[in-house]
């Protein structure tokens, strides 16, 4: 694999948040310092690097002028080398893996916000999206993979935060600390039935000013019980959308409801209009499945269309399958390179 350099202006803006995480290593000893090994790695990283042996090469190819913008100190001698793969693995293996993604989080989150502001001044609201995966090729002979908890807005894909979920908890405890540092005054955040957690979104919604579409299943037996005894067959459809390819056809119609609070409101917090979403799928040789998913959000009529309200549902999903990990060989150090 050929890695290119990146420019000396392309690396100066991720520092100071690389300043911000604590360096594990003894003070005595070291050459390097931590944030200009971390900038070797995010170079090489986002110029294709996959394992620990190509962000040593990255390195290594790197010019004397970008390793000096790097900040890699000039050696005695009058030269100028980059990490070795060993000095690269072992501090990828003791760095705090939370604070390296609340850094590059907030990078990531800071240039989104930097980009789309200026041209989006009265344009359409961000939308983020909440949702744990597994990270690939992290399982080890004694462990599993790895799983993480990603903020990642729908469009474009961006990785705002992510956190690591342990074995003996669960996503929904990760909940509140991984969108605290965020700025989501005004935003609409999607996740699935997992996370419609009353306690989490009356936190979302009264401290952290967002709005959200949360999905409602059977966890949640109250809200559930009343959205699927609505009279959703009185209700015409309000906007309907259908995907041909990869050998099926597939139609989603959406409706929605509002109950007055007179009649007692939906039962979940803050939760303005009631959503059922009817889902038609027909493969190739196979017969026609039908599906129905119901959802609450804490927008009204005159903040959102149906169809906006459609767009943000079904995004989700496909952010939930495409959205990548926030530098992942920084999640998965292997020193061998392998």
């Amino acid at each position: 694999m050929k890695l290119g350099p990146l420019g000396p202006g392309q690396t100066a803006d991720l520092r100071p948040y690389f300043d911000a995480v604590p360096d594990p290593r003894s003070r005595r000893g070291r050459w390097y310092s931590l944030t200009a090994i971390l900038l070797v790695c995010a170079c090489a990283v986002v110029s294709g690097a996959r394992s620990i042996e190509e962000l040593a090469e990255w390195g290594a190819n790197a010019s004397s002028g970008l390793l000096t913008a790097i900040g890699i100190r000039c050696h005695p001698l009058r030269w100028r080398r980059a990490p070795s793969p060993a000095t690269i693995g072992r501090v990828l293996g003791a760095v705090n893996g939370d604070a390296l993604d609340r850094a590059v989080g907030a990078y990531l989150a800071d240039r989104h916000r930097g980009v789309a502001e200026p041209a989006n001044t009265s344009g359409p609201r961000r939308v983020i999206a909440v949702d744990g995966k597994a990270l690939k090729g992290s399982a080890r002979l004694d462990a599993p993979r790895r799983h993480l908890l990603s903020a990642v807005t729908h469009r474009p894909v961006v990785t705002l935060a992510q956190a690591e979920v342990g074995t003996k908890t669960n996503e929904t405890t990760h909940f509140k600390p991984l969108l605290a540092p965020l700025d989501l005054t005004g935003d609409l955040v999607t996740f699935d039935a997992l996370h419609s957690v009353k306690a989490n979104i009356t936190w979302l919604v009264e401290t952290k000013k967002a709005h959200y579409i949360a999905v409602i299943k059977t966890n949640q037996p109250t809200a559930y019980h009343q959205l699927a005894g609505l009279p959703w067959r009185d209700i015409r459809v309000q906007h309907t959308a259908s995907v041909t390819g990869h050998g099926r056809r597939e139609s989603r119609s959406i409706k929605t409801c509002s109950i007055p609070d007179e009649l007692g409101g939906i039962a979940f917090p803050h939760a303005v209009l009631a959503i059922r979403v009817h889902r038609r799928r027909k493969e190739t040789g196979r017969r026609e499945s039908r599906e129905s998913v119901y959802a609450v959000t804490s927008l009204d009529a005159h903040q959102a269309t149906p169809a906006d309200l459609a767009t943000a549902i079904r995004g989700h999903r496909g952010v939930a399958e495409r959205a990548p990990p926030i530098l992942g060989i920084f999640n998965n150090p292997d020193p061998q390179g392998t």
